[in-house]
């Protein structure tokens, strides 16, 4: 029964994101696309290495 309640909840937050999402939402121009683009790879790295580190200790 609590897995069917936190599915319905990450169900509904998901619906309200896409649906805020949707309406307040902006497109991005291709120049921010491509600033969050360098960034998030950067992180990601960063994210990875970390996370094997983390392993190895």
């Amino acid at each position: 029964m609590t897995l069917l309640i936190i599915l319905a909840c990450v169900f509904g937050g998901v619906a309200l994101m896409v649906i805020f999402g949707e309406k307040y939402g902006k497109p991005m121009d291709e120049e921010q696309q491509a600033s969050y683009s360098k960034w998030l790879r950067i992180l990601v790295f960063v994210l990875i290495i970390a996370a094997i580190i983390k392993m190895m200790v």
